[in-house]
């Protein structure tokens, strides 16, 4: 029997769990190390295990699979097809896990925290994680703590000295602070792809948008600012949420159409969970803004975190 035959025979089946399914991390990083590396011995020296230990891994790895990733020679060790394939896979999962442990690690509430952020939700659950891993690549002995809120709680933390630096996706900019663009966003009509309005061929107008009732974020979000202005304040709440993930599964669901961030949605429209409805004649654009206190511009890691958004 073949590696190729041997790993697809102990290979898993469609059932279980994602967890069952997936390679953990630490097989990963494995795997990684020993396409940059070519040696599995080595590969084993750099994530700190034996070189026995790195070969079970691999095997069980590969059983999981029910694909061969690597060939094993006296030259060293070589990925297969399928193995580099699954190489370039793990290496976007790594990244978004060292991303997620970046904002993790940020929200634990540490006294010697030496930069405070507040950020409302959007750009803290799509964009701050990003900005923080290459943060602590600049900056590794910096302890940061993330305070998540809607627009108009991290303006009250910032004028409370409760955080050195806030982020905002609103129309304006609240009194007291000054600010900086550092992007664009969009918000956009989405549904579930059983709903009336995915099968439609024209565009759902402004008044028929706002003659309907929404999933919305609550008031004091800068998504709910920007939709109630440029609906005259007059948009409908079917269902007020107080997070961009609890409004995403209750359109998901299909309790009705939902407005949201273009960056919140992606991986739902790529997977068709989730169909983008066309408006017409409703501005849905806004600025990301990073935030202080009027009259103390960021300073230190504050001043190196905003660089880095702008960057």
């Amino acid at each position: 029997m073949s590696r190729q035959e041997e790993a697809g025979a102990g290979g898993a089946g469609h059932g279980g769990s994602l967890a069952h399914r997936v390679p953990d991390l630490g097989a990963l990083e494995l795997l990684l190390a020993v396409a940059r590396l070519g040696s599995l011995g080595g590969a084993a020296r750099e994530v700190g295990i034996s070189q026995p230990a790195a070969s079970s891994r691999i095997r069980s790895m590969e059983r999981q699979l029910g694909v061969a990733l690597v060939d094993r020679s006296p030259r060293g060790s070589r990925l297969t097809d399928a193995g580099a394939l699954v190489t370039d896979w793990a290496r976007r999962i790594v990244e978004a896990a060292e991303a997620f442990d970046a904002g993790a690690q940020a929200l634990r509430d540490r006294r010697d925290s030496r930069l405070r952020v507040a950020a409302s939700m959007t750009i803290a659950e799509y964009l701050l994680p990003g900005w923080l891993l290459a943060l602590r690549a600049q900056r590794p002995d910096t302890a940061v703590s993330l305070l998540a809120g809607n627009s108009t709680a991290v303006a009250e933390r910032l004028l409370a000295d409760e955080a050195d630096l806030g982020f905002v996706e609103g129309l304006n900019v609240p009194a007291g602070l000054d600010s900086a663009v550092i992007a664009h966003d969009r918000l956009i009509v989405v549904t579930a792809p059983g709903h009336a309005w995915a099968r439609r061929r024209r565009p759902v107008s402004g008044p028929e948008l706002a003659a309907t009732p929404l999933i919305l974020r609550e008031k004091g979000s800068g998504t709910r600012q920007v939709l109630d202005a440029a609906l005259g304040g007059l948009a409908r709440p079917l269902i007020e949420l107080s997070s961009t993930t609890a409004v995403k599964a209750s359109a998901v669901s299909g309790a009705g159409p939902a407005v949201l961030s273009e960056l919140a949605v992606r991986e739902e429209l790529a997977l068709r969970r989730l169909v983008r409805v066309p408006v017409q004649d409703v501005s849905l654009a806004r600025d990301l803004r990073a935030v202080w206190p009027t009259g103390h511009r960021p300073t230190g890691p504050a001043r190196d975190l905003l660089s880095l958004t702008r960057a």
